[in-house]
């Protein structure tokens, strides 16, 4: 069974919309900037990619806000966005027959944050009754569940930042497999609180200026945050209800390093890549796109940069591989999904999204980086990579539609 991507949702940095996301994208614009909150004099990093414009009362009420961690607010819309543009209602996915998988790495680190300081500065001697619901991971997944009436699977998957590529990865052996008529995937992040800021600081991996993936001179990753939600179905179906179509689910594949908590390993990447092409009957010589992890990290650029040709071998200098991450951010248990988008975009519209700030070659990255400046080309299929702290990784293949 062919499983096709029929609606996308993201609240990102770059724009509170899949379509104002993609054109960010497109056009090369960056989300990351000086750090907002009254934490930022408190960080030795001054920037990060946070969402401008964000009001969860535009979308939420009062009471129902509150209740929200700004992570799973985000899920929750990025969600309703990617059921709209698919097409769908909310009649549609009511009862047992559509999973909600979620990806999150950290939780509701904002309403955590929050309710420490009233229990060891303030010495408040209590924290809010509704805390828990608020900073546990599946709470996005779990609001969508109860607002659609959606029944069937629903949980959220915490593997770093591998978190929304096995998420979606369940989601589409799932519909794959008849257990759902349809999945909606995705993940959410929010992780701008001073105690989990000062957890990335204290690992010295943030840059002090922003993110150059594969460039020589790289220094970090730049946090970010937000969501993004895929409704994955049938081809099958799709075609009947006359749904379009942005590009195939083609396959998945997952494998664990089971060498260092937070160094990579080549072995583990080019796993995971070799499980996903074959997981989609894929030929390496059909992949002309990988939307990279590429965090802007001495050793995950250059290891990934290892795999993917020992993946590929001769044809990986003839694949276009760009990092969205220069202008996204990193979005932790997120990331997966906004690449997702980003990369299903790219197959639909021929449009291919560039690395940013990228200025000087690395013979450690000898790849085709798409440097500073969007591509137009028209691919047959893509790969979308994620690897994460604790060596675990999760690759997606898609195909574009013209192929299917």
């Amino acid at each position: 069974m062919k499983v096709a991507v029929t609606g996308v949702g993201a609240i990102t940095p770059l724009g509170l919309s899949a379509p104002v996301f993609w054109q960010a994208l497109i056009e090369g614009r960056s989300g990351i900037g000086p750090l907002q909150g009254c934490f930022a004099a408190q960080l030795r990093f001054p920037n990060g990619a946070q969402l401008r414009g964000w009001d969860p009362l535009h979308h939420f009420d009062a009471r129902t806000a509150d209740l929200l961690d700004p992570f799973a607010q985000f899920a929750v819309v990025a969600g309703r966005e990617a059921l709209a543009d698919a097409g769908l209602t909310v009649d549609d996915v009511r009862g047992p027959r559509t999973a909600i998988l979620t990806g999150c790495c950290a939780g509701g680190q904002v309403s955590e944050d929050v309710q420490f300081q009233d229990l060891y500065i303030k010495q408040t001697g209590r924290v809010h009754p509704m805390t828990i619901p608020r900073i546990m991971s599946n709470a996005g997944a779990s609001f969508l569940s109860m607002e659609w009436g959606a029944s069937g699977p629903v949980f959220s998957v915490s593997t770093a930042c591998a978190s929304a590529g096995h998420a979606m990865a369940q989601g589409l052996w799932m519909v794959r497999s008849g257990m759902v008529d349809r999945a909606i995937v995705g993940g959410a992040e929010a992780g701008f609180s001073l105690g989990f800021l000062k957890a990335w600081e204290a690992m010295r991996v943030v840059s002090q200026d922003t993110c150059r993936p594969f460039s020589k001179d790289r220094k970090g990753l730049i946090l970010g945050e937000g969501a993004a939600m895929l409704v994955i179905e049938p081809l099958e179906a799709a075609r009947a209800r006359g749904a379009k179509v942005y590009a195939e689910f083609a396959g998945a594949g997952m494998s664990a390093d089971a060498h260092h908590i937070t160094q990579p390993t080549v072995a583990g990447p080019t796993l995971a890549m070799s499980n996903a092409l074959a997981d989609a009957g894929m030929a390496p010589e059909e992949v002309g796109y990988i939307n990279a992890h590429g965090t802007g990290t001495l050793a995950n650029d250059a290891t990934e940069s290892k795999a993917i040709h020992a993946v590929f071998n001769s044809h990986a200098r003839r694949i276009a591989v760009s990092s969205t991450k220069s202008m996204h951010g990193h979005t932790l248990g997120a990331a997966g999904a906004l690449e997702a988008v980003a990369t299903v975009m790219a197959l639909k519209e021929g449009m291919l999204p560039p690395t940013m700030n990228y200025t000087t070659p690395d013979p450690e990255c000898d790849l085709d980086v798409v440097p500073n400046a969007a591509r137009a080309a028209q691919v047959g299929a893509a790969l979308s990579n994620s690897f994460a702290f604790g060596g675990l990784n999760a690759v997606l293949a898609f195909r574009a539609p013209a192929a299917l």
